[in-house]
């Protein structure tokens, strides 16, 4: 009996040795992303007008890194607070597993970050100190960006106000907390090159990429978007104080999607919350709400919007029927 016994403490002790080199393995090769680059941006009055563009309006930084206004409909920001972070995304709002917040990135979070970590983490997810992010940010959306759109952010974020405020850390469920680390990438060596505006739909292609449409815009599955379902919608969001939203197929499906959707029917969607009032829209506690971001699209230049939707026509059509809104 006591032989068995030392047997097995053996065993034991084997298999925990095991696992702890395995878990020392794991940790030390992924995240599998390069270091760093050493690079300096420049701040000009052009890359802080476009960078605000881009992080305000289009990519959505500001949106989810800052307090929203749950009361009013999209959920506008709350001025004062942009990229203070401490907004939580959890099961109950997106299906994450876990609880996540978003990070600080005024000049107060990030102040003694370099420009090539800022970079690295906007375009592989990986932060300061080589942690993994899940990829509710979209960094492999923002991979594809140009260079000088990147460096535009980079240099819109350090012109914020600093805002002192500390963000509590994620909290994964097993084994996302692993999984999460072998999902950043490497950037490309070489970013692409922006598509000339005269190109509508190449152009409209990269807009797209950027706002990270199909991110939101597709039902995903064990967190995997299903092939073939590509921004033919039904990701499932509840809102704070409201009801769930279902995101809408925007493929070019004519009886599901927006193939009977004009052109000009498209922009006014968008034009629509230009208006103070449809901005400014009450809606109260159990009422329909949504986490499009219509206040931030708003601003988009119709020029934009239009080489969005010749896009979007291009798309394979996929029939999926949607209920925009749900009870809990």
């Amino acid at each position: 009996m006591k032989t068995l016994i030392k047997i097995f403490k053996i065993l034991l002790l084997v298999i925990v040795l095991l696992l702890s080199g395995g878990l020392i393995y794991f940790k030390t090769k992924f995240p599998a992303v390069d270091k760093a680059k050493d690079i300096k941006v420049e701040i000009t009055p052009e890359r802080l007008e476009r960078g605000r563009y881009l992080a305000h309006d289009l990519l959505g930084c500001i949106d989810c890194h800052s307090d929203r206004d749950w009361t009013k409909y999209s959920g506008p920001l709350i001025e004062g607070t942009e990229g203070k972070g401490g907004m939580i995304f959890n099961e109950s709002m997106a299906n994450i597993p876990g609880v996540i917040y978003a990070k600080n990135i005024t000049p107060a979070g990030i102040g003694d970050w370099t420009d090539g970590e800022l970079l690295r983490m906007i375009t592989t997810g990986v932060n300061k100190d080589g942690q993994a992010q899940f990829p509710l940010m979209p960094f492999m959306s923002y991979s594809k960006l140009c260079e000088e759109d990147l460096y535009s952010v980079i240099a819109f974020i350090r012109s914020l106000k600093p805002i002192e405020n500390k963000v509590p850390e994620r909290s994964l469920n097993f084994p996302m907390n692993l999984i999460v680390s072998t999902i950043p990438m490497n950037a490309p060596e070489k970013f692409p090159m922006m598509p000339d505006k005269s190109d509508s739909i190449a152009y409209g292609k990269y807009l797209v990429n950027a706002a990270a449409c199909m991110d939101c815009h597709s039902k995903l599955e064990k967190g995997q978007i299903e092939p073939g379902k590509e921004f033919a919608g039904g990701f499932r969001f509840c809102i704070p104080g409201g009801n769930c939203v279902t995101s809408a197929n925007i493929t070019p499906d004519n009886e599901t999607g927006i193939g009977l959707l004009t052109k000009e029917a498209f922009l006014d969607k968008f034009r629509f919350y230009r208006q103070e009032a449809a901005r400014n829209k009450s809606v109260g506690q159990g009422e329909n709400q949504t986490v499009m971001p219509w206040i931030q699209f708003q601003a988009l230049p119709d020029e934009d919007l239009a080489a969005m939707y010749d896009y979007l026509r291009t798309l394979q059509p996929v029939k999926n029927k949607i209920e925009k809104f749900t009870s809990r």
